[in-house]
């Protein structure tokens, strides 16, 4: 995250330096990871912070591509129509191209922020040598925080690939030596190891209650990741026991207004868990940090606010989620999830069931944006779109200032009421209570006797086009037919993404993996 301070040159070109050194490079020369510690003074050791936020900005670098394809291939959205980037589109369709750009930046350049966390943990116990017992004790806490953010890059890199390296030191060499790459079961198991490690040194605050670090890492998220990590192996005992400690802290509450909660009001809100942080510092020009929104936005729209950016059309909401929605009555959050066209409302009404529409949608949002037809698609995310009255004057990036969700405590409580409809025991609140809870903020009436089908139902609702959330819901529970949908044929195989070629040249043992 970008930090309300100015980050010291010292950090941004350190951080730069790594960034810009591929996983090839560093295995051959694994040093530069270390670079600029080499006239580091670690006798001062009020500069400790300056390791940890190095790990926050590594963090919130992502590349535009990235999240797009950890979560293209669900049933809640597409990648939009034919264009450029073809093996997009094609990865969507369960067609995987293993020399495709996207798989090897997703890849190498998460494991470059991997190895920086690893990086900055060492410098962090280098400080700690000269440091008095505060300075051991602040020290401990910032390893921590490396770790839940090493955790949750981790994660999404074993989501998507199965079968991935566990990096224990900054030393890249290391992993030519591996003779087994951890399963993936193992990498979540690791993940949740690694939460229990950070948990005892983390703030027992939200995110938003740190005055230090803003929006930084707390306990909570790392109860989060570790609900997260053991969902993924079907281990709902410790989902429900994780996540019932997030609920039963009473710290966390859903934002209001669901709509809000994706836009500038529902930044670093009390539901917020984990953010990628980005700003504007409340000036329209100058020093910004921001994430590219444009591949999220509609090629062609009349802003309220003149002068806005539009978008590129790359991530579609699915006619499947928008048909699911409104047969639920969803009012707010069909809304708030989908850009609608003129073009995109005229091929749902083709569908006689749908032929009359509640007046909601149209292809004018609340806050006066006109979304015009374009080619790519019919439909643009809508949780990724920042209305352009809410841009800073001066500023006309699509999306600009806009923070990027990544672990909301709506998510935390449908994580909890699945894993006790798969049978886990849990304490302080019921499934329905939990389910309930969100639904009271979308204004859907309660239910009882909640069965898994309907938490799966809720999580398609709340969750979609976050983070392919809905995707990996449906592998982990063998749910595929859900996942041929539109034309697209999925089957067990189409998991993982093959890994990328130029990886496989590096470490030949990725080979012989059939994942």
């Amino acid at each position: 995250m970008k930090l309300s301070y100015k980050i010291s040159v010292f950090v941004l070109l350190a951080i730069t330096s790594l960034s810009n050194i591929g996983c090839t490079d560093k295995l051959e020369e694994p040093e530069l990871n270390n670079n600029f510690a080499g006239g580091t003074d670690f006798t001062k050791t009020a500069d400790m912070q300056l390791s940890i936020v190095g790990v926050y900005e590594a963090f919130q670098s992502r590349g535009w591509e990235q999240p797009l394809l950890i979560s293209v291939r669900g049933d809640d959205v597409n990648a939009g129509g034919l264009g450029d980037q073809q093996d997009f589109a094609e990865t969507d369709k369960f067609t995987y191209n293993k020399d495709y750009w996207m798989y090897n930046s997703l890849w190498e350049n998460t494991y470059v922020d991997i190895i920086s966390a690893h990086t900055a943990m060492e410098q962090i116990a280098r400080y700690q040598e000269f440091a008095d017992e505060n300075g051991v004790a602040l020290g401990n806490q910032y390893i921590a925080e490396a770790k839940v953010l090493r955790g949750i890059m981790l994660f999404h890199i074993s989501q998507v690939w199965g079968d991935v390296f566990i990096p224990e030191s900054s030393n890249t060499d290391l992993l030519l030596d591996v003779t087994q790459v951890p399963t993936k079961a193992e990498v979540m198991q690791h993940i949740s190891d690694q939460m229990d490690e950070a948990i005892p040194f983390l703030p027992n605050l939200r995110p938003n209650e740190r005055t230090d670090l803003p929006g930084g890492v707390t306990k909570y998220t790392a109860l989060a990741i570790k609900a997260l990590a053991n969902q993924e192996v079907k281990n709902y005992q410790a989902v429900a026991d994780a996540a019932g400690q997030i609920i039963s802290s009473g710290k966390f509450t859903l934002y209001p207004d669901y709509y809000e909660q994706f836009k500038i009001p529902g930044k670093l809100s009390d539901e917020t868990i984990l953010d990628l942080q980005y700003s504007d510092y409340n000036q329209g020009e100058g020093d910004r940090s921001g994430h590219l929104y444009a591949p999220y936005g509609p090629q062609n729209w009349t802003p309220e606010v003149a002068g806005a950016g539009s978008g590129w059309g790359f991530y579609e909401p699915s006619m499947k989620f928008i048909k699911f929605m409104l047969d639920r009555g969803e009012t707010v959050r069909l809304e708030t999830s989908v850009l609608f066209t003129d073009r995109g409302i005229a091929e749902i009404k083709t569908d006689p069931a749908y032929a009359t529409l509640p007046g909601f949608i149209t292809n004018t949002t609340r806050d006066g944006d006109v979304i015009n037809d374009y080619p790519r698609a019919l439909f643009a995310s809508g949780k990724h779109y920042l209305p352009s009255n809410q841009l800073i004057s001066g500023r006309t990036d699509y999306g600009s200032n806009k923070n990027y969700n990544v672990i909301r405590y709506a998510e935390i409580l449908l994580v909890y009421a699945e894993a006790l409809a798969q049978g886990a025991t849990g304490t302080g609140m019921t499934a329905d209570q939990a389910v309930n809870e969100v639904r009271a903020r979308a204004n859907m009436t309660p239910l009882s006797g909640i069965t898994l089908d309907q938490v799966l139902d809720e999580k398609f609702a709340e969750l979609s086009m976050e983070w392919g959330k809905r995707y990996y819901d449906m592998i982990r529970l063998g749910r595929f037919n859900e996942l041929s949908y539109d034309g697209r044929t999925f089957s067990e195989n189409n998991t993982f993404l093959p890994y990328p070629q130029s990886q496989v040249d590096q470490f030949p043992i990725l080979g012989e993996i059939n994942n």
